[in-house]
């Protein structure tokens, strides 16, 4: 009897696939993956934390709207916002406008800013069948004072949950879909340590598109691909250069072109460590499968999940500290500050940040884009400066 062959899936392929979905706007996945059972729900999401957990043990799709990026015109979107705020309120209005969201059955607004926040105003108004939520998070993470505020805060996105899908959220349910994510969870922190210690086999232009995937897929999917490109990468044969190690940083809502991701690492950086989607890196390692698994989803936001721009901390002798680890957990020698326009969370500490840096003798540049930038040569030429500059003159 004939052994059967495995399929050995490339590189080439699992990445062809993921920029076939971050260039699809209509979200082909989604809509197909909704119609194909009677009764499942998609609950859209703005780019930064959201208990994806909940949604799943709901029947749901998680759907991570992003933004339209460089692809998307934004005509209709410019008439709802000012201009001197980041493009992707507009952009995300320019997606409901042109129906190209009209299948989401929910959609959710973490706590990142004010715009966001508002922006959860802005969709009620303009799509009153659609359910939407501004999904708000403690400031205060002593447990009986913000544990107890998360706790109603899930409770009450769970009964909206239910309501939409026409089922219960049960407790089973809630941690079968924990142990999905607690999987998922740790295979992206297999990729992100893959890369740290290998950049050259795992260029960051595919590892974002390897993530952006997981915004779009199921997650029983997305974990078989990251699987499978953890395989594939590991095996690819590819030339090592000597490029500087850098972590790029403020760029956890509005998402940067990917030919900035490309820019960079082009003139002469690796990046190996990003703040681009922190949404599938929040725990900071699994969330306990024992006891109410609402309480446990508290418990891992208040006492185990990732710093940011957009999170309040609470100890001053703190700040910037996570960023200074990421840096020598990563063997990085510089941190590229990327920031979208008008970003006031990420904008106004970034100065803060910047002071913790140099006190420990971190070198770091900074500069701002939307996403839609196009032109990438000044990117470029400021990026290779700097890793030019950290070859030379940055102590051995």
């Amino acid at each position: 009897m004939s052994t059967p062959v495995t399929e050995i899936i490339t590189v080439t392929e699992i990445i062809a696939r993921c920029q076939a979905l971050f260039d699809d706007l209509n979200f082909t996945y989604a809509r197909e993956w909704k119609a194909a059972v009677p009764g499942r729900i998609v609950v859209g999401y703005m780019p930064f934390y959201v208990p994806r957990e909940l949604i799943h043990a709901a029947g749901g799709l998680p759907l991570g709207v992003l933004g339209g990026g460089e692809q998307l015109e934004v005509i209709q979107g410019d008439a709802y916002y000012q201009s001197y705020i980041c493009r992707i309120p507009r952009s995300t209005i320019e997606l409901g406008v042109t129906n190209r969201l009209d299948f989401v059955d929910a959609m959710l607004f973490p706590s990142i800013c004010d715009v966001i926040r508002n922006l959860s105003g802005m969709w009620k108004i303009m799509f009153p069948k659609v359910r939407s939520r501004y999904f708000d998070v403690p400031q205060n993470f002593s447990d009986g004072v913000g544990g107890t505020f998360y706790i109603h805060e899930l409770t009450e996105l769970r009964e909206m949950l239910a309501e939409a899908s026409g089922r219960a959220v049960t407790d089973a349910a809630i941690r079968a879909s924990i142990a999905l994510y607690n999987e998922n969870r740790a295979l992206v922190r297999e990729v992100y340590a893959f890369r740290a210690r290998q950049p050259w086999k795992a260029p960051s232009a595919e590892v974002y598109l390897l993530m952006r995937a997981g915004m779009v897929l199921a997650v029983e999917e997305h974990s078989r691909m990251l699987r499978e490109y953890l395989d594939a990468a590991a095996a690819a044969d590819r030339p090592r250069r000597d490029n500087s190690r850098v972590v790029v940083t403020g760029a956890f809502c509005e998402q940067p072109p990917l030919n900035l991701i490309k820019s960079i690492e082009l003139s002469g950086c690796y990046i190996v460590d990003d703040d681009f989607m922190l949404v599938n890196r929040w725990e900071q390692s699994d969330v306990s499968l024992d006891g109410d698994p609402v309480a446990n989803l508290a418990q891992a936001y208040l006492h185990n999940s990732a710093n940011t721009s957009a999170k309040y901390e609470p100890d001053p002798a703190q700040k910037g500290l996570y960023l200074v680890a990421a840096v020598k957990r990563t063997r990085a020698e510089g941190v590229i500050f990327a920031s979208p326009s008008f970003c006031d969370p990420a904008l106004l500490e970034r100065p803060m940040l910047q002071r913790v840096l140099a006190a420990h003798d971190i070198p770091f540049i900074a500069f701002k884009y939307a996403e839609n930038s196009g032109q990438m040569q000044p990117i470029r030429e400021q990026a290779g400066t700097f890793a030019d500059s950290i070859k030379l003159w940055s102590t051995p």
